[in-house]
């Protein structure tokens, strides 16, 4: 059950703590998994978390790990709200504006800006000014609206003015999509016989969608897929409209294009002629599906159950796999409205049995406990919506949130029993590697809260940001540091320097995670680029004193922060391959971040300085990007996206820019 608080109470209320302090679980008493709790308060013991790991699961271990993490950063939240009342307006207001903040597609939306700033909103029994973090914004990984993280505000830097044909025919991103041709839905199935498929092609559909989606997202229970199965054996077309239809035709559809996506990592060419023909087979059935599952979306819209707000998510993620994201913003929107409405009103459930029961090999819910599976399973498809919608949050910086972030501190994490795969190896390994997927999504959300949000993001103010990118650094490397082995990952030119040991072979999951982590390592360094950049001395930064001389020479320390943004921004680009996961669901998000990339390492080479610290890999960044986000587009069939065709047309131009430069200096 949500706990919504009012801002001036303590965050994170939970009905039962899932963890306890060292103290409390030696003495075996109940803690409340405050810091410091109650009992330590008292007794005016040391409270502390997670000094005994030997004893605890791996869950437990990246559970930890996202508590210090929050522990950490409220802390560090108090601390920056104190340094920014020291620091004047006008210095503030001076350094954006001869930086990187005053731009084109910032103007074009003042007008809209000043008005969102004179309105509150309203979540649950708090009201909140989108501008100004309240004490539970500390405590939830909120990603504000008008962050200036995104790509089209690096487009809009002033140091690619000397550039104007990276600008010269773009179009917003959300006037793009906007334009596009509506979706189009047949008015009937030309062959109803179409839907009906032989046993052996609905189980080999059902295990796609189990080893792929369900296993980045493990919110489809066996039962349901059970049920899926049976509803598909009896012929869907003679079904009623119900969510457990519809669901039944999505799953299928989300098969096929998990069929679509395959087989991709491996290759950085495009598949032979056969596979083509495969993959626009299974593309072209899982349209079928979709199209079907469309006409009765009206039954999951208007239905109040976990299994409607499945329906609205897994249409989310066709529509992202269709390279839609405004129609999969909405579905996503709808879906996190569900959620947040089915767990308000959550009845309690006992725990102190399995709500599931076995009967021959299949695992169905115990009547008794059949809210059980339906809590555990809203909670997942929370926790679902909360990373997609923070995914093109970070893109589409100006659509509204749908207000999912700013409560889930008090949503449990997906730790409950609940069965989605067959094995109990990979049943474990995808609850982990979801539970890894969360605990970045919310450290990247803070990342671009602290550092890009408007007017309070520390990122351009050199008295606060060099302390926070040290501490976000080392929660970075916690996170990376309490990964279950089956997703550890190497990044040999960042391994070396810190003298961390080779993690082994490595996973197709372990090397998307990697991708994450290079993510969130670029944005975290980027505010020592983007000094450096401005023109700004950064000499004394580590005493909080600005110098503004230009004879003074940027000490190595600050050469060698601005390469840890650099170097993560390249091994970003070299190191993406045809993920599943990534081309399924991000390769919009993908394309765009990719241009952002190229973008900021075209920057970097227009300072000397700067251009020393980058490899001569970036003359093969701007064709890897290309060869791949062509080739996922091909593969995913048409109608290609306006908004990734634009990325690979600004990835070229930088591509040109770059290597031009590279001449030049023969």
């Amino acid at each position: 059950m949500i706990d919504y608080v009012h801002a001036g109470e303590p965050a994170r209320k939970r009905l039962r703590t899932s963890h306890a302090c060292d103290l409390c679980r030696a003495r075996k008493i109940r803690c409340d998994g405050k810091d410091p709790c109650v009992a330590c308060a008292s007794t005016e013991n040391d409270c502390t978390y997670g000094s005994e790991a030997n004893s605890r699961g791996k869950s437990d271990l990246i559970l930890d790990g996202v508590l210090r993490l929050e522990t950490f950063l409220h802390k560090m939240n108090a601390n920056l709200m104190s340094l920014q009342s020291m620091t004047t307006s006008t210095q503030t207001a001076s350094t954006r504006t001869t930086s990187f903040s005053s731009s084109p597609l910032s103007d074009l939306h003042t007008h809209h800006q000043t008005l969102s700033r004179q309105r509150t909103r309203s979540i649950g029994q708090y009201e909140m000014s989108p501008t100004t973090p309240t004490p539970n914004e500390l405590e939830n990984a909120v990603l504000e609206s008008w962050h200036t993280s995104t790509t089209e505000s690096v487009l809009h830097w002033p140091h690619f003015d000397a550039f104007p044909s990276l600008r010269q025919h773009y179009i917003p991103i959300f006037e793009l999509e906007r334009a596009r041709h509506p979706l189009k839905v047949k008015s009937q199935w030309s062959d109803d016989a179409s839907c009906n498929l032989p046993e052996e092609e609905i189980d080999a559909i059902l295990d796609a969608f189990s080893q792929n989606f369900n296993f980045w997202y493990p919110t489809m229970s066996l039962h349901q897929l059970a049920k899926t199965k049976q509803t598909m054996l009896g012929g869907c077309h003679e079904e009623e409209d119900t969510p457990e239809t519809c669901l039944a035709l999505l799953t299928l559809a989300l098969g096929y294009a998990s069929k679509v996506t395959s087989r991709l990592v491996n290759s950085p060419r495009s598949p032979d002629s056969k596979e083509k023909e495969e993959k626009a087979s299974a593309r072209s059935r899982g349209d079928l599906f979709f199209e079907k599952a469309l006409k009765m979306l009206y039954v999951a819209q208007t239905d109040v159950s976990s299994t409607s707000a499945q329906c609205l998510f897994f249409t989310a993620i066709y529509f992202a796999f269709l390279r839609r994201p405004l129609q999969a913003w909405q579905c996503i929107s709808s879906a996190s409205s569900k959620c947040m409405l089915l767990l308000s009103y959550a009845d309690s459930v006992p725990s102190t049995s399995s709500p599931y029961i076995q009967s021959s090999n299949t695992y169905l819910p115990s009547p008794r406990n059949v809210g059980a599976e339906d809590e555990e399973r809203t909670k997942r498809i929370f926790w679902a919506c909360y990373i997609l919608e923070s995914d093109y949050l970070a893109e589409l910086s100006h659509v509204p949130l749908s207000g999912i972030a700013r409560i889930e501190s008090s949503v449990s994490l997906p730790v409950g029993t609940y069965h989605t795969h067959d094995s109990p190896k990979d049943e474990e390994l995808s609850s982990l590697y979801f539970l890894a997927c969360i605990s970045m999504r919310r450290l990247l959300n803070r990342v671009h809260q602290l550092l890009y949000a408007k007017d309070t993001g520390a990122g351009m103010d050199i008295n606060r940001f060099p302390s926070v990118v040290a501490e976000l650094d080392h929660q970075l490397e916690e996170w990376r540091d309490v990964l279950p082995s089956a997703f550890t990952f190497e990044v040999p030119e960042i391994d070396s320097r810190r003298q961390r040991k080779p993690s082994g072979e490595m996973t197709e999951h372990g090397r998307f995670l990697r991708q994450r982590y290079l993510t969130c390592r670029s944005v975290i360094y980027r505010p020592y680029l983007m000094g450096m950049l401005s023109g700004q001395s950064l000499t004394n930064i580590n005493d909080g004193i600005g110098d503004t001389s230009p004879s003074v020479s940027p000490n190595q320390g600050i050469l060698g922060n601005c390469k840890s943004c650099l170097d993560a921004c390249l091994l970003h680009i070299l190191n993406l391959r045809g993920f599943s996961q990534t081309v399924l669901v991000d390769t919009w998000i993908c394309s765009l971040s990719m241009a952002g990339a190229m973008l900021v390492l075209l920057a970097a080479c227009q300072v000397p300085s700067l251009r020393n610290l980058i490899g001569p890999e970036v003359l093969a960044a701007g064709h890897h990007l290309t060869q791949l986000l062509e080739g996922w587009q091909e593969v995913a069939g048409g109608p290609s996206s306006p908004s990734v065709d634009q990325s690979v047309h600004i990835i070229k131009e930088a591509d040109g820019f770059i290597r031009n430069v590279y001449d030049q200096d023969g």
